[in-house]
């Protein structure tokens, strides 16, 4: 892929991968400018129907316009069918990569947490729920801004994404009880996402305890997350307090926004 122009993109390098499709960096040769290019896996994309409510919701969560929300430019196809999302670069490091070096500032989590709940509430004011907040889909850019990533995929995928083989413990520990049951979810699941990235920011690990699938789902469905303090004993009370209200396993007693 790598060197090769489709449409009028040149692919200048592979940025990773997964089960949401693969990333390059690219060159847009008609605006002379950087972007990047996110292909769709085939299998995302058979149901029609599905796919058209992916890209309306796209193009809902790109015309926000907000500086929290990572900015897509268009969704295209290649000649041979595969959906591509053509949206903006940035150079920085995902919260993930952030946590792979150990607990963040307190400051510096606070503040990604805080941007990303603006951005969140953004796009909730107008019905948009993201249903995939964890770390990867999060990034700080090198000017310090933060930028949410992949609005909507995870609806695309649907809840076939949870149970099907290879599931890894990630792919659900950012889930809301609800979620994982396959339920009707609203904005106060991605509430409860955020809530887990906050503690992994400040924590270094997440709240759930075990290295697999099925204990992590015990967890997320029947034990309390320990006390924020048992790892950050700088933590304030209010803050501590903030953290067990968005994490509630009900979602009646989660924030009503952000």
């Amino acid at each position: 892929m790598v060197g090769k122009t489709i449409s009028h993109y040149r692919i200048l390098e592979k940025l990773g991968g997964g089960g949401m499709g693969v990333v390059y960096k690219a060159e847009d040769t008609r605006l002379r400018r950087t972007v990047a290019l996110k292909f769709l896996p085939p299998e995302l994309t058979q149901d029609s129907e599905a796919t058209q409510r992916f890209v309306q919701e796209a193009q809902t969560a790109s015309s926000l316009d907000h500086p929290n929300i990572c900015t897509i430019y268009a969704i295209e196809e290649t000649d041979d069918g595969q959906m591509f999302i053509s949206m903006g670069f940035y150079e920085g490091q995902t919260v993930k990569e952030k946590i792979e070096k150990g607990p963040l500032e307190f400051e510096e989590a606070v503040e990604i947490a805080v941007r990303t709940a603006q951005g969140l509430g953004k796009a909730h004011s107008k019905g948009i729920v993201h249903r995939d907040v964890k770390p990867a889909n999060i990034i700080v850019t090198d000017e310090g801004h933060i930028k949410i990533l992949d609005f909507g995929l995870a609806k695309l995928a649907g809840q076939a994404r949870i149970t099907k083989p290879g599931t890894t413990v990630g792919t659900v520990a950012y889930m809301s009880p609800e979620q994982v049951r396959g339920e009707g979810i609203d904005h106060r699941s991605d509430i409860w996402s955020l809530g887990i990235v906050l503690y992994e920011m400040l924590a270094g690990r997440l709240p759930w305890s075990g290295d697999n699938y099925e204990t992590v789902l015990h967890s997320i469905f029947h034990e309390a997350p320990p006390p924020i303090s048992r790892f950050r004993t700088d933590t304030p009370v209010t803050l501590q307090q903030v953290l067990g209200k968005m994490m509630e396993k009900g979602v009646r007693n989660r924030y009503r926004n952000m």
